[in-house]
C-alpha cells in the first residue's frame, strides 16, 4: 500500500509533530504549578531527558503519546498500513529505550511516573490527575 500523501505533504505533516510543549505537557505542568508542586523541564542531565523533574520528590514524570511510545490497547496506537516493517522497527525500539531509561532511573534512587496521552483526554483527565497528586503525597 503507497502512502496517501506525496512526500513534501508528508515532510510537512511530520515537522508539525512537537517533542515538548505538547498540550498534554501543558496540561500536567499548570495543574502541578496550581497544587503548588515546582520542578524541571526536560532535564537533560537524567537519563531519557525526563519531561518533568520533580528534584524535591525524587520523582521524574514522563508524558508519552500514545503512537509514539506503542501504548498497547489503546485506540490512538494503531500501526500505519503504509511501511508496516518500519514504524514497528521504530516504536518497539522506543518501547525498549523507554524500558532502560525508565530502569536507570529507579536504579538511581528516582520514582518514575508515565502519563499517557489517552489519560489526558478531557474525559479522562480529572481522574488521571487526581492519580498523579496521590502518587506524588504518598
Amino acid at each position: 500500500m503507497t502512502d496517501v500523501h506525496d512526500k513534501a505533504t508528508r515532510s510537512y505533516n511530520m515537522s508539525r509533530i512537537r517533542g515538548k510543549n505538547t498540550k498534554p505537557e501543558i496540561l500536567v505542568r499548570k495543574f502541578l504549578h496550581k497544587n503548588g508542586f515546582r520542578y524541571r523541564l526536560n532535564y537533560s542531565k537524567l537519563p531519557g531527558k525526563p519531561d518533568i523533574v520533580l528534584p524535591k520528590y525524587k520523582t521524574v514524570i514522563f508524558i508519552n503519546g500514545c503512537f509514539w511510545h506503542g501504548h498497547k490497547g489503546c485506540k490512538f496506537f494503531v500501526v500505519p498500513k503504509t511501511r508496516t516493517e518500519w514504524w514497528t522497527e521504530k516504536i518497539n525500539s522506543t518501547i525498549e529505550r523507554d524500558e532502560i531509561k525508565n530502569k536507570e532511573l529507579e536504579k538511581m534512587g528516582w520514582d518514575v511516573k508515565t502519563l499517557w496521552e489517552c489519560e489526558l483526554k478531557p474525559e479522562k483527565s480529572t481522574k488521571t490527575l487526581e492519580d498523579l497528586l496521590v502518587f506524588l503525597r504518598k
